[in-house]
Order: structure tokens, then sequence, then C-alpha cells
């Protein structure tokens, strides 16, 4: 009986939980088809604000400008993270380690402000000099890549913590080179993890408003920029339909990833069964 109970109480809180977080998505994909000029109130279903976006050139700008800078952010964040993390990982002891771990993983605990407001004094700095880098969509990059690369660190960083190395010294002994060992052994056991830290870093991108607000320029208005920036003013409808184009475009992703990862993992336990069969 008290099995019983305890099991309706874990659904019942798992449930709430559930409802806290996707119950205002829901909303706001379901106010994307409100006839209603008003946001807050309803008018009957249509598709009068999509229409409406079709004409919204700002929206649409910022809306494909997140995109790019996210892709972008997403594939340098998990190239550098995942250097980091195996030198971490695989190069315990080497001078200034604790300096570079710490340098690494600062972007976590630093708030968004002093970070935009440092990185926008540098490229200030740096642009009285050389004449370049101009604030824009390649600032916003590398601001978004220092972000994300602290937070793909830490994701293929704990998978390489739970790799065997014995598996890596096998094929060593075998006569693989350190380059081919990397490619053949090390990053399928790790793909997954740099899966999930391509759509973590690409997700922080896309909806990052500090950072994009101290490195961008005339120009480069980003999508959360530019519904912050209507916020203050009313929010038309039609920043719901965006919305909700953001929130259909990252699902995709999400799903389509795991399924493709999903599938991965098994084919990789196949293969291994398949070789412990073997003679």
């Amino acid at each position: 009986m008290k099995n019983n109970a305890g099991r309706w109480l874990s659904a019942l809180w798992m449930g709430a939980v559930f409802v806290f977080l996707y119950l205002p998505i829901v909303t706001l994909v379901v106010l994307s088809f409100n006839d209603s000029a008003m946001v807050t109130i309803w008018g009957g279903w249509s598709l009068r604000w999509y229409r409406e976006l079709s004409n919204d050139a700002e929206l649409i700008s910022g809306f494909t400008l997140s995109l790019e800078i996210a892709f972008f952010t997403a594939c340098s964040s998990v190239f550098l993270g995942t250097l980091a993390a195996l030198s971490l990982q695989r190069f315990m002891r080497f001078p200034g380690r604790t300096l570079f771990a710490g340098m690494v993983h600062s972007p976590l605990v630093m708030p968004e402000v002093i970070i935009g407001l440092s990185l926008l004094l540098m490229l200030v700095s740096v642009q009285r000099v050389f004449g370049f880098p101009e604030r824009g969509m390649g600032a916003i990059w590398l601001g978004h890549t220092l972000l994300g690369m602290a937070y793909a660190t830490v994701v293929v960083q704990s998978r390489l913590q739970e790799l065997n190395p014995q598996l890596e010294e096998a094929a060593q002994d075998l006569g693989c080179r350190p380059l081919q060992v990397f490619f053949l052994v090390t990053l399928p056991l790790i793909s997954q993890a740099i899966g999930a830290a391509w759509l973590l870093t690409f997700t922080l991108s896309l909806d990052d408003v500090v950072l994009s607000a101290f490195l961008s320029g005339p120009g480069s208005t980003t999508m959360p920029i530019a519904i912050f920036s209507r916020a203050r003013l009313g929010l038309s409808p039609s920043v719901n339909t965006v919305a909700t184009l953001t929130v259909a475009v990252v699902s995709i992703g999400v799903l389509t990833a795991s399924v493709l990862m999903a599938r991965a993992e098994r084919r990789r336990k196949a293969e291994v069964a398949a070789s412990y069969r073997s003679p």
C-alpha cells in the first residue's frame, strides 16, 4: 500500500513539474494562432499573425541571423570544448593546468554582464589597433563561443571520465597511432556527448540576450534582442509566431539528434556483441 502511495505521489509530482515547465510554452504556441490583436485576449483560431510575420523584415532577419550564429557557435564550441576536455582528462599534469581549467570553466560561474562588458572593451581596444573586428555577427559569434565552449567542455569531459582507458591502450598495442586511436576509438565513444554539447550550445546561443546586446552592431540585431526591444513597448502577437517557429526548430533538432544517437548507440552495441561472439 505504501509503495502504491509513493508511486502515485511521485507521478503526481513529476506531472506538476512538467506542467510548470511546459505549460507556458504550450500557451505561447496556442496564442500564436490567436486572431485577436491583444496578446492576452482570445479571438478565435487564425493564421493571421503568421501572414503578418512574412512582412516583418526585422523579426525574419533577426531569426535568420540567430540561427546562423547559433550554428557556427555550436560547431566552434564543440570543437574547442572537445580539445579542452581531452587536454584536461588525458594530460593530468602539465604546467599551468590549474590555471587552464579555471579559465575554461570560469564562464560557467561568471555573470554574463561581466563577460559581455569585458569582451566589448577588449574588442574596442583591438579595433583601435588593428581596425577589426567590428561589432556585429563576428563579435557575437566570438562571445557565444566563449560561453558555449565552457559548457561543451563539461559535457565532453564527463563522458571521457567514464571511458575505459584500456580500450585506447589496446588500440595502441595493435599498432594504431594516437590520431588513429582518437578517430577510431575515442571519437565514436564520445559522439553522443559531442552531439549533446552541440545541441546545448546551439540553444544557449539562440536565446542569448546579454552578450548579444553588448556585441551587436548596426544591422546585426538578433531575434532575442528584437523581441526584448519590442517587449518594452508592448508585444505584438507576431512575436508569438516567431517564438513558436523557434520552438519547432529546436524540437525538431533535438528529436532528430536523439533518434540518430539512439541508432548509433544500438549499432555500436550490436558491433560489440558481434565481436564477442566471433571466434
